[in-house]
């Protein structure tokens, strides 16, 4: 009866608990850090020199349309769909990303951080002795 409510650390093995948390709390700080340099932008959609976005909307706009008629229209459904992918899609591959000057310090530490937390989890997890 003991043995059923044994307590166990992290992954279902005995110990590493605060080796778990250690490396977690390593792991979120350094994937902050990290992130926080990363700076996203967007550009215009360019198709032949012109900006194209209203272009991607007529699914979508046909779709919301169908749709309003006969609810249950799947060319209707797959419009709306098509549409939603179209514009998802769009935005993703506009996305420019730049990671922001930093001193080599920063990032060693940022990455020790992170790559040390990751390694202190896997460690937890693994069984203890």
């Amino acid at each position: 009866m003991s043995d059923e409510y044994k307590f166990n650390g992290a992954g279902g093995t005995p110990g590493g608990l605060i080796e778990f948390f250690i490396g977690l709390g390593m792991a979120i700080a350094g994937a902050y850090l990290l992130t926080n340099q990363v700076t996203v932008t967007s550009g215009f959609w360019m198709f032949g020199g012109y900006n194209s976005f209203g272009l991607s909307l007529i699914p979508l706009i046909f779709g919301i349309g169908i749709l309003f008629f006969n609810g249950k229209s799947i060319l209707g459904w797959i419009l709306l769909f098509a549409g939603v992918i179209i514009i998802g899609a769009g935005i993703l591959m506009n996305l420019q990303i730049y990671f922001r000057p930093t001193s080599l310090f920063n990032t060693i530490i940022m990455l020790v951080l992170l790559a040390g937390g990751i390694g202190l989890i896997a460690k937890a997890i693994a069984a203890h002795k």
